[in-house]
């Protein structure tokens, strides 16, 4: 018998389940999402539903170091904790699409979304009980320093501000830190395989982070295109990097984007303005290829795949 999906219908099927399962929220902001963001802006003055008890959103980090090269790392640093956070099973995450959703429906930007008199609103249109946002600051010399600030909604009140600081190579590691320390704040119980799941990074190679970001925000703003070539420069620079090859199905399946892009393509998109053009040497990703190469916390055991 022939496996290929010979059948349209069978091939819609395949996707529709794909595309809608629990375990994929998938990344493209689609006209559900942004039916649901007007309908919950226009009932926010009648919004008395029950935040669950441990529901959480993690809101784009803001850049204040002045360095516009950062500002993937915006989008960047939320889309890994939400993929973090999202395979604890007693906490419910909010979508980054319903985040986006909302945000372009109330029209703010990606550093609007945490002003002091915005994220409690974020937090009560989305249903969550704490929010988490932060910055991205110049730390020491040529280093990094990423600040949270995970807040209660319902009394405002900040519970703390844990951050990491580093070269952007060791993104990886920061981003880590700052999720077993929202962990702890939070008094979220994880089970061992969760913990062990929470360890692993997205992916050590800065170049396939830096696509995988870039890519999102190319979605977000419709370039479809961009986005489905930058996610294939990120699955050349790591085959096994989180989301980015989901996210290419979600572009096909939603025909949104079609075939394989040349390789002359993905370099020259790598060869654009990115993060690495201006913090890091020319092969970043090469600098940590073992355990051994990488120095963590005592507290933190990070597994390599």
């Amino acid at each position: 018998m022939n496996t290929k999906c010979l059948p349209w219908t069978g091939c819609l099927l395949f996707a529709w389940i794909f595309l809608f399962s629990s375990a994929w929220a998938g990344q493209v902001v689609t006209q559900e999402n942004k039916a649901w963001a007007r309908k919950a802006v226009e009932g926010e003055k009648a919004l008395k539903a029950p935040t669950p008890q441990n529901s959480l959103a993690v809101l784009y980090f803001k850049n204040q170091t002045g360095q516009s090269e950062l500002d993937p790392l915006q989008k960047g640093i939320a889309l890994l904790l939400i993929t973090d956070l999202s395979k604890v099973k007693g906490l419910q995450v909010v979508e980054r699409v319903q985040l986006q959703a909302l945000a372009e429906e109330l029209g703010l930007g990606a550093s609007g979304l945490v002003d002091p008199g915005t994220a409690p609103r974020m937090g009560n249109l989305l249903g969550a009980r704490w929010i988490v946002g932060g910055d991205i600051l110049k730390g020491k010399i040529d280093e990094l320093r990423i600040q949270s600030r995970p807040l209660e909604v319902m009394t405002q009140k900040i519970l703390g501000e844990p951050f990491s600081e580093g070269q952007l190579r060791d993104l990886f590691r920061i981003e880590k830190e700052i999720l077993f320390d929202l962990i702890n704040l939070l008094k979220i119980e994880v089970t061992p395989p969760e913990q062990e799941a929470l360890q692993k990074p997205c992916s050590m190679n800065l170049r396939a982070l830096t696509d995988l970001f870039r890519a999102i925000e190319a979605s977000d703003r419709g370039q479809y295109k961009q986005a489905g070539e930058l996610y294939e420069a990120a699955l050349q620079e790591d085959a096994r990097i989180c989301l980015a090859r989901e996210s290419l199905q979600e572009l096909k399946a939603l025909r949104l984007v079609r075939g394989k892009k040349s390789r002359e393509v993905l370099r020259s998109l790598r060869d654009q303005t990115s993060l690495t053009d201006q913090l890091s040497p020319e092969d970043p990703g090469k600098r940590a290829k073992t355990p051994k190469d990488v120095t963590t916390p005592s507290s933190i055991r990070i597994i390599f795949p």
